[in-house]
C-alpha cells in the first residue's frame, strides 16, 4: 500500500527525491500519510482535489482487496 501511494506520487511531482510516505497498518484499516516538498502540494491535489481524490480512490480500491479501509492524508 505504501509502495503504491509512493509510486503515484513520485510520478506527479517536480521533486520525487522529497516524496515520503509512512504508514501504519491497524487491524481492519490503513493510515497512510503522504508528504511532499510545499512547491509540489499543488500538483499532488490537483484542481479542486480531483488529484488527492484519484489518489485516495485507487488506494482504497487496492485496500478493499485485502478486506481493509484506508486513509491517505495529504501533508
Amino acid at each position: 500500500m505504501k509502495e503504491l501511494v509512493e509510486v503515484l506520487a513520485r510520478a506527479l511531482v517536480d521533486h520525487p527525491d522529497k516524496v515520503t510516505v509512512s504508514m501504519v497498518e491497524k487491524e481492519k484499516s490503513y493510515n497512510i500519510e503522504l508528504r511532499v516538498a510545499p512547491d509540489d502540494m499543488g500538483k499532488v491535489i490537483g484542481k479542486q482535489g480531483r488529484i488527492a481524490r484519484a489518489i485516495r480512490t485507487v488506494v482504497k480500491a487496492a485496500a478493499t482487496r485485502q478486506k481493509k479501509k484506508a486513509n491517505v492524508e495529504i501533508m
